[in-house]
């Protein structure tokens, strides 16, 4: 004897499937993209212009836009060659990240509070090159934190590390293993404080992910890299098969936030 399903029935359990899966999607939160641009600059002439325009112009523009919290970071070693300042914005959303700069062209007050940095002569300009980075917070933690330090800002380190992998596909698993393996939670455990986790959409070292984790001093950075290279779940984590030979490069580059920084 021959059995069925009616095309009732059919869609009835099709109804079921959908309806879970649009709820699945709709508990997900939401992920923030980030904005990280980095000014490439020579002279202590340019670095005063720059933070005259960021500390002046820049922030309170952003944060007229909405944007609660915006981190200006120098390196611990600046090269006399290539100085360097790091803008680190977040979004809400890729939209608010597109448009931003539409926003800041009509305000007024960011218009005349920026005027130096804005119409620098092409002969005097306050930087030599911008690079910029487009980033998409991790599902684990989908917003920034603002980072709980008791240390003096100037004597903070910002540890901004990039993790270069082989191929697409080895990234994708180096992602997983910060969410789904939970790298994430054991970062949170061991209080490293990260300001976010992403993924980068658009750099100039791709496939790549970027995150932030911050220390009250250089000695504290220290002990805690020592506290998570010898613990329990991260050499079980590491020691797992899927995910061996996923980063190809790590660069890892210190930072002192500015006193204007908001992270």
């Amino acid at each position: 004897m021959k059995s069925y399903l009616s095309p009732g029935f059919i869609w009835f359990f099709l109804s079921i499937f959908l309806i879970s899966s649009l709820n699945v999607v709709a508990s997900a939160p939401a992920r923030d993209y980030y904005q990280l641009k980095v000014y490439h600059y020579k002279t202590l002439e340019q670095e005063a212009r720059l933070e005259q325009y960021l500390q002046q112009a820049y922030v309170p523009a952003i944060h007229r836009a909405g944007v609660k919290n915006v981190g200006i970071f120098k390196p611990v070693a600046q090269q006399d060659t290539d100085r360097k300042i790091y803008v680190f914005t977040p979004f809400s959303s890729l939209n608010k990240l597109a448009g931003i700069e539409q926003v800041l062209q009509a305000d007024p007050k960011y218009l005349a509070d920026g005027k130096d940095y804005i119409d620098a002569d092409y002969k005097n300009a306050p930087y030599n090159r911008i690079e910029t980075i487009i980033l998409q917070a991790f599902p684990g933690m989908p917003s920034t934190a603002v980072p709980n330090l008791t240390a003096a800002k100037a004597d903070r380190v910002y540890e901004l590390r990039s993790y270069e992998s082989a191929t697409e596909k080895y990234n994708i698993n180096k992602v997983g293993m910060f969410n789904v393996g939970d790298e994430i939670g054991l970062f949170k455990r061991l209080n490293f404080n990260a300001v976010f986790y992403s993924e980068v959409i658009s750099g100039s070292h791709m496939p790549n992910l970027m995150y932030m984790t911050t220390f009250n001093s250089k000695a504290d950075r220290d002990k805690h890299w020592d506290t998570f290279g010898s613990d329990p779940e991260w050499k079980t984590l590491t020691a797992k098969d899927e995910y061996k030979n996923n980063v190809s490069r790590a660069d890892i580059i210190f930072l002192h936030p500015t006193e204007y920084s908001d992270f």
